[in-house]
């Protein structure tokens, strides 16, 4: 990929984001067992997201205790299993094709860019560690126990109590647009 797409990739994320949230609320045609099945692995993927957010110190150092130890992006990882979960609940295999197209397409390349920021940015740190951890998907292979563990601190300020409250409004949206049907 090159610098001039993982720019774009990074600065239309969240605005293509929003976008397929709206498709979502427009789209979505959950029933009572998806929204159970989907439901739970959103679920899950919204735990990935609390411990890795609650193991980040960003920008002062390199994260390689708790799930940063079996992938280099937990966060990003459990965004996926969180939207596949969503794509599930929502009962459309359109959306579901559509989120997949677009974390291809759009946040590989910010993984991508982020990685070579904490590879300028940690030099030798960054460069051991990404030879011992796979970059996304755990493959059993994981770095040395380090670090302090998940510390409420930090996921407090890495804010990502607000991905629990998004979770807790996607799921009580289904059950809602679910009711009217």
């Amino acid at each position: 990929m090159d610098s001039g797409y993982t720019a774009w990739a990074a600065r239309w994320r969240v605005p293509m984001g929003f976008a397929m949230g709206v498709a979502y609320l427009v789209f979505s045609r959950p029933a009572p067992q998806l929204l159970i099945v989907g439901g739970i692995v959103a679920f899950l993927g919204l735990l990935v997201r609390a411990y890795a957010a609650g193991c980040l110190d960003k920008n002062r150092r390199v994260a390689a205790h708790g799930p940063y130890a079996y992938t280099r992006n937990p966060l990003y990882l459990g965004s996926l299993i969180m939207g596949g979960g969503f794509a599930v609940a929502g009962g459309s295999w359109a959306l579901g094709s559509a989120f997949i197209a677009m974390f291809g397409l759009v946040y590989w390349p910010v993984m991508l860019r982020e990685a070579e920021f904490l590879r300028q940015q940690f030099g030798e740190t960054y460069a051991r560690y990404a030879s011992a951890v796979p970059f996304f998907l755990p493959t059993g292979r994981h770095a040395p126990a380090t670090g302090e563990g998940f510390r409420w601190a930090l996921y407090r300020q890495n804010r990502e109590y607000q991905a629990a409250v998004g979770f807790l409004a996607g799921i009580a949206f289904l059950v809602f647009k679910m009711l009217l049907r």
